[in-house]
């Protein structure tokens, strides 16, 4: 994956843009989704689609702090589009029976203290921080378990509409991965002291107390749908064989903290982080749903509906 042109890829964003009602939601298909898959599918669904707004709220965020015109477009842009896939996902449970009328299915616990840290605190996270963060996340969670769900869908209306969403991931991981290299051309001791500043902030730290469960909960949800944990693992890898696949990108401080928390990740003999972070896991869903945080107000704006 070359650096990109972002000012070609901000017209090409412009000119790739769909909406639901670009599909047919009553075509034939929808009885493909096995009596055993429809349980364990409707959970993995419900949280594919909350994840998709943590890109969202990330994108929102970085709109907000981007240093170029240019970027601070591309973001609107992709916050939409992951809004947009949020939006169409729902849209399938509905086709799949898995929700009631205006029903939106409620995120996971862990999930939900995301979405509550993002809404609260995403405008102020450090741009250089959630620029990197944002593309392992987009390569870890959205875009593999996306690519994960085919596997076992057959129905051919998703892998129509999942064929939309991985291109736009495709965009934004282009996109992700050209500005943290742009980041590592910056003197390395005044973007690693501003890195350990941002360290020491209790906001950053409780973040991180929340997103280390994130990704250990995701493999979780991949092993009770019967999918390798290892697919999940070489997609993390991903993001450290591309994001340092350059000088520029080795650079960046950021992206050297992010592909080490990966690497402990993908380690599963690492008992010193897995322990901690599935107890974390286990606390996290045994919270009560009355003391969870309540979902943000954007929360309305969601519909199955085939909107334009």
């Amino acid at each position: 994956m070359a650096s990109i042109d972002l000012e070609k890829m901000r017209h090409k964003i412009k000119s790739t843009q769909w909406a639901l009602v670009d599909f047919d939601w009553d075509s034939p298909g929808a009885d493909r989704i096995t009596p055993e898959q429809w349980p364990k599918l409707k959970a993995f669904m419900a949280d594919l689609m909350w994840i998709e707004h943590v890109g969202a709220r990330g994108f929102a965020a970085l709109a907000k702090s981007a240093p170029t015109e240019t970027l601070r477009e591309i973001y609107t842009y992709f916050h939409a589009e992951e809004q947009r896939h949020a939006n169409a996902e729902m849209a399938l449970m509905k086709r799949w029976g898995m929700l009631e009328d205006d029903e939106c299915p409620a995120p996971s616990p862990n999930l939900r203290l995301v979405i509550n840290w993002l809404d609260r605190y995403a405008d102020d996270t450090p741009f250089r921080m959630l620029a990197t963060l944002i593309p392992m996340l987009e390569v870890a969670l959205d875009g593999a378990l996306c690519k994960f769900l085919l596997e076992i869908v057959e129905d051919p209306l998703c892998h129509a509409v999942f064929a939309k969403i991985n291109d736009d991931e495709s965009r934004h991981l282009g996109v992700g991965f050209t500005v943290m290299e742009i980041q590592g051309n910056s003197p390395r001791y005044i973007a690693s002291m501003h890195m350990l500043a941002s360290l020491l902030d209790p906001r950053l730290i409780a973040g991180a107390i929340i997103y280390f469960p994130l990704l250990n909960s995701m493999r979780d949800n991949l092993n009770e749908l019967g999918l390798s944990e290892e697919k999940l693992y070489r997609a993390i890898d991903k993001f450290e064989k591309i994001g340092g696949r350059t000088q520029q990108g080795r650079n960046n401080p950021w992206y050297r903290v992010i592909a080490f928390h990966g690497s402990l990740v993908v380690d599963r003999n690492n008992l010193f982080y897995h322990r901690p972070v599935d107890l974390l896991v286990t606390i996290s869903r045994m919270i009560p749903q009355r003391l969870l945080p309540k979902p943000p107000s954007w929360v309305g704006e969601l519909t199955y509906q085939p909107i334009a």
